[in-house]
């Protein structure tokens, strides 16, 4: 890409693992800062996880750099405060207390640069909790996410680790909007982004909807429909597909797409409310799918205008043709020899794209080029890597 990006010219250090940090950095980095990861010389934890695990670390690497080096060591924290007075920014999700421990807090950062904004992200934010350990799952059964997600008496956590994602990205707002503002102050800012809040954030509109009804909130597989066809269906070759019809409109169009213009001429099917209150109607629209095939169904739904959804598998996504349409997804290079077509940040820019300008790194990948750029010369060099203070290339 030859555009200069939105951040080009931000450096951040990157104390960051598993997903909610790492989150964060990678949409500034995406957006053009330099994000350095600072990891140990043996490299970061996340980069072993297997099953599930295995694709966080190569996910949420792209366009960073690394540095391999021991933080707490006193010739690798010389180098670390000498990026710090550089540095733009500062992201970690270490546990509560943990960069005090080590020196670097906001107070020791602050007081090497003023201009630095430090982004803490962790469990929950100032309170009774905020010493407390959590992790995604964890905040999922606390937030109420989970009651809403499983059938009543059986909380079921999402699928994906939407907590952790959602507290990365308003990290990075909240990093950006400290940017932002020290265009004008000159001075960094301390930007504290949490799990349970985010997570709870995400409650506020059922929280709203049971402070106007004066009910208790039903779990979403319990809830009562609002439309006769809301629903995932089975199809005839044993996938499933998701219909809707939210309108007079769609149900006449719903009705010539599968040749039931009899349905449409039943009186006792002309409005929602009244298929709402057919008890013979879902059993017959059921029985229609299951006899139509996945493919066929999705041709009908698209060319007269339906709402609708394939029931998609992960492994579908790779081969989904809107993503793959242009630039929608990222070719990134992944462990064991392997490479992947990986979705990109989901917005549009004006004219720019946030594309791939870096793989995933390799441990200690650009821990010479950084080191050398601080005026590290080759003889010091060698005695870091004999201590084993630092690794890489």
């Amino acid at each position: 890409m030859t555009t200069k990006l939105p951040l080009s010219g931000i450096l951040i250090l990157d104390f960051t693992h598993v997903i909610m940090g790492p989150a964060c950095s990678q949409i500034l980095a995406d957006m053009g800062a330099e994000v350095i990861h600072i990891e140990p010389p043996h490299g970061n934890s996340t980069r072993y996880l297997s099953g599930m695990g295995a694709g966080y670390f190569p996910f949420y690497s792209r366009n960073k750099k690394s540095l391999a080096i021991d933080i707490k060591h006193p010739a690798g924290k010389e180098i670390v405060y000498a990026l710090i007075k550089k540095a733009d920014a500062l992201v970690e999700n270490f546990g509560p207390g943990t960069m005090n421990r080590l020196g670097y807090g906001y107070s020791e950062t602050a007081a090497i640069n003023s201009r630095l904004v430090y982004t803490e992200l962790k469990g929950f934010l100032s309170g009774p909790y905020e010493n407390r350990q959590a992790m995604d799952e964890m905040i999922q059964m606390m937030s109420g996410i989970a009651y809403m997600t499983g059938p009543p008496g059986q909380p079921l956590r999402a699928g994906i680790s939407v907590v952790d994602i959602a507290g990365g990205m308003f990290a990075a707002m909240g990093t950006l909007l400290a940017l932002y503002e020290r265009q004008k102050t000159g001075t960094g800012k301390h930007v504290k982004s949490a799990l349970f809040e985010s997570a709870v954030y995400m409650m506020g509109q059922f929280m709203a909807a049971s402070a106007i009804s004066q009910q208790p909130m039903p779990p979403m597989p319990a809830r009562t429909n609002a439309w006769s066809v809301y629903n995932s269906f089975r199809t005839a070759d044993d996938q499933m597909v998701f219909l809707a019809i939210i309108s007079e409109k769609h149900w006449e169009r719903f009705c010539k797409a599968f040749d039931k213009e009899d349905w449409f001429q039943n009186e006792d099917l002309n409005t929602n409310h009244k298929r709402l209150d057919s008890p013979w109607f879902f059993t017959e629209i059921t029985h229609l799918i299951s006899n139509l095939t996945k493919s066929e169904i999705l041709e009908k739904c698209a060319r007269f205008d339906l709402p609708f959804a394939p029931v998609n598998t992960t492994e579908d996504l790779f081969l989904d043709p809107h993503l793959n349409a242009g630039d929608g997804m990222l070719h990134t290079l992944l462990p064991h020899n392997l490479s992947a077509n990986l979705p990109r940040l989901p917005f549009e820019y004006g004219s720019q794209t946030f594309g791939l300008r870096h793989q995933p790194p390799t441990i200690g990948e650009n821990t010479f080029e950084i080191l050398k750029s601080l005026g590290v010369g080759p003889t010091q060099l060698e005695h870091l890597i004999a201590d084993g203070i630092i690794a890489g290339s």
